[in-house]
């Protein structure tokens, strides 16, 4: 059973950048770079948004047109943590953030559609105008 653990929510004013972390554990904690992980967003009343991803290895990348230049994944595989760093961040990014993990590694362009295997319960973001 794999567990995500999301950290680093929380409320700031329109421009700031944040950093989310997602703790990956479970009896599979050993092996977290065989596992691509990710970030979907959901704000009220709104579809839940694919945002960014990266491989197992963490030399492949993707992220949503709509964040590239703002947004960026990276992880930490001695640490089983997977980070999402956000910066010049809108009101519109105001939404409930969630890690995901997949139980293959590979990641590919079609990596929104994807059926991602391990959800973590999600941290709140809200940005103030």
């Amino acid at each position: 059973q794999v567990q995500l653990v999301e950290s680093g929510g929380g409320l700031l004013q329109t421009g700031g950048s944040l950093s989310l972390s997602c703790l990956f554990s479970g009896r599979t904690s050993r092996t977290f770079s065989r596992h691509a992980m990710g970030w979907f967003r959901q704000a009220p009343g709104e579809e839940r948004e694919f945002v960014c991803a990266i491989s197992g290895s963490g030399f492949t990348t993707y992220c949503a047109d709509s964040f590239k230049g703002r947004f960026t994944i990276s992880r930490d595989n001695d640490n089983n943590i997977a980070n999402l760093r956000m910066n010049g961040l809108k009101p519109e990014d105001t939404a409930v953030y969630y890690c995901v993990a997949d139980s293959a590694s590979a990641v590919s362009a079609s990596v929104a559609r994807r059926p991602w295997d391990y959800w973590g319960r999600g941290t709140q973001v809200t940005v103030s105008s």
